[in-house]
């Protein structure tokens, strides 16, 4: 449930991301508290930012003029670097949202998380891993784009057995649709294994907190399934268990 009183900044590297997505955005970021403050930066004096002009104004987003004096030097990354750690010493939210696939924010993140706040990034897939590991949450922009697409009626999960280091069974699952990759099943045990309790279930909210914390950019999205739920309910060792609790349902999973 959204925590309205959790505020997080979100602040956008023009250069690097795409304007199409930004509803998306928004709506993944909103996920997790309250947008309050929106800037994106660049130089508007260039045609790369002519699609940002189109919808700022729409969503409420401050524009950050930023000239490039120097080939070579990104004024766009020292600009947000330099804003992102004035608003982190305001303590005017609790959380940030740094939406670029470039590893020069790598820092930042470190920066965001050393003060206790939340950081999450939104990029593309060919985000270099240092940036990835350095948020708390990592949304692969290719997942906003694919999720209106999902349909989980058509998705068949197809399970293959190969032998891990230990000599042990290990089992994939993968979605039938050739755009998705395998699921590595080892990830979801692991993440279970943490999130259990004395009754060996666990809460599915719980295990998406232990799977961001085992890795920053899992989402069920990049197998082809638009919830957690979903994805295990397609999972032939696990079973998901209806908990309805004031009207509200909180699910379970547990082995079979």
């Amino acid at each position: 449930m959204l925590d309205t009183k959790f505020k997080i900044a979100v602040l956008i590297d023009g250069d690097n991301a795409q304007a199409k997505l930004i509803k998306e955005i928004i709506e993944e970021v909103s996920k997790y508290g309250k947008v309050t403050i929106r800037r994106i930066y660049g130089d508007w004096t260039t045609t790369q930012m002519k699609s940002w002009k189109e919808i700022i104004n729409q969503y409420s987003i401050s524009p950050k003029q930023m000239f490039t004096y120097t080939t070579g030097k990104n004024a766009t990354d020292s600009s947000l670097i330099i804003d992102a750690m004035d608003i982190l010493h305001s303590k005017s939210v609790e959380g940030f949202c740094i939406v670029s696939s470039d590893s020069d924010f790598t820092g930042l993140a470190k920066r965001i998380r050393e003060e206790g706040l939340f950081v999450m990034g939104i990029g593309r897939k060919n985000t270099p891993i240092a940036f990835v590991n350095s948020c708390e949450v990592f949304t692969f922009s290719e997942n906003l784009l694919l999720e209106a697409e999902i349909n989980n009626e058509d998705v068949v999960v197809e399970t293959a057995k190969s032998t891990d280091k230990q000599g042990n069974k290990a089992t994939t699952a993968t979605p039938s649709s050739k755009k998705y990759p395998p699921l590595d099943i080892s990830i979801i045990d692991k993440a279970f294994e943490i999130s259990t309790k004395e009754e060996d279930e666990a809460y599915i909210s719980t295990i998406g907190l232990s799977l961001r914390k085992i890795d920053p950019s899992f989402d069920s999205r990049t197998y082809g399934f638009r919830t957690l739920t979903q994805l295990f309910e397609h999972l032939e060792k696990y079973e998901v268990l209806k908990n309805v609790v004031n009207g509200l349902n909180h699910p379970l999973v547990k082995l079979k």
